[in-house]
């Protein structure tokens, strides 16, 4: 996605919103601004496209029904307001959704979630199930759970590890400013808004500050530090007023709204280089020459029937690599199957594998997604 023109183009969004815009700054979530959100991301999902929410606003929903005035410090206490102010907030998520038809679910999420292999596995594996069903995934942080050293710090870098995770092509940040500026506008009113940039531009890092509004873990540093994560898969970032008019249906349209923060790289060339070099090689998969042509010419999932044998002591979730006749690489991906389990159905048939263990993740010894040729 290179333009402006292209954002209408884009079939899997993630739409982050954030705590200011939720609770009209902190007075409690503002009904009629998310009735607002809510029936522009029901056109969108109606009009066929694939959106998952990241929704901020559970700490401060929680402080304002527990009459606190300001942000507690406490680990114990901020995982306290997240668990009353969640209540709300999926509550009235749930119940907007519902008035266009569509279903919600809802996602909590820790930073070991997305970096443990089978975790990451199983919940990209659910929030695809999730999308392919029309529901909306409504997805935050685990505040309840989440401790300081595995939390991720502000939801904009959770946004941006969804958009990694589903390999979506347009991240959109809903905030309280209407977008990135050269300048603090709060400083300087002549500062002028960027309409759009590389997320790669070292320019950026200067122009941005820390949130002032007391509610929310964000900031512009957080927003741009979000865009250049997600540009890692290949999406690229708009960072616009959540307050605007129909601003999703908008930005959608292809007008010039907020800041767009173009990535440098295809969604593909991002994920094989990931897969490629970030991830240590586990295990091998000898394939027989059908498996190992439909690989190189379809691009398709490896079944558990054209593997003949199988190396290494690797777990679901592992990166592993798959070999021809000649030993030659073809292919390299995620295993959804440990290396016994990987022994037990070679050479057999999807339909056999709960037969064979008793259960079945998926009918798919590597799927496709999760796998890039050599």
């Amino acid at each position: 996605m290179q333009n402006r023109h292209e954002l209408g183009q884009a079939s899997r969004i993630v739409v982050k919103i954030g705590s200011a815009l939720l609770t009209g700054g902190g007075r409690g979530l503002d009904q009629t601004a998310i009735a607002d959100w809510v029936a522009q991301i029901a056109r969108s999902a109606q009009s066929g496209r694939e959106v998952l929410l990241v929704s901020s606003g559970s700490v401060a929903e929680g402080m304002c029904r527990l009459g606190w005035k300001s942000r507690p410090g406490s680990l114990h206490e901020l995982q306290a307001a997240a668990s009353v102010g969640q209540m709300g907030l999926v509550q009235t998520w749930e119940s907007l959704f519902q008035r266009h038809g569509l279903h919600t679910a809802q996602i909590l999420l820790t930073h070991d979630d997305l970096s443990n292999r089978t975790r990451y596995l199983n919940a990209r594996g659910t929030l695809l199930t999730l999308l392919g069903l029309g529901v909306i995934p409504v997805i935050n942080e685990n505040d309840t759970v989440a401790t300081e050293e595995i939390r991720f710090g502000d939801n904009d870098t959770l946004a941006a590890l969804v958009a990694n995770l589903l390999e979506a092509e347009l991240l959109v940040i809903l905030t309280d400013q209407p977008g990135l500026f050269e300048r603090d506008p709060s400083l300087d009113p002549t500062a002028r808004l960027i309409h759009e940039a590389r997320t790669s531009d070292p320019h950026l890092g200067e122009m941005v500050g820390e949130s002032r509004s007391g509610l929310g873990r964000g900031g512009m540093v957080t927003k741009l530090r979000a865009a250049r994560l997600a540009s890692r898969s290949g999406a690229s970032t708009v960072i616009v007023g959540g307050r605007e008019p129909d601003v999703l249906t908008r930005l959608l349209a292809g007008e010039r709204l907020g800041t767009l923060l173009v990535s440098d790289e295809t969604p593909l060339q991002a994920r094989k280089r990931w897969l490629a070099g970030q991830l240590k090689l586990k295990g091998t998969l000898h394939l027989d020459a059908g498996a190992a042509r439909v690989l190189r010419e379809s691009g398709k999932s490896l079944l558990s029937i054209g593997v003949t044998a199988v190396e290494g002591g690797f777990v679901r979730g592992d990166l592993v690599a798959c070999v021809d006749l000649d030993g030659s690489e073809v292919a390299r991906g995620l295993v959804n199957y440990g290396a016994e389990e990987a022994r037990l159905i070679m050479r057999q048939p999807s339909h056999r594998i709960e037969t064979l263990l008793g259960y079945v993740d998926e009918p798919e010894l590597i799927h496709r997604d999760n796998l890039v040729l050599s």
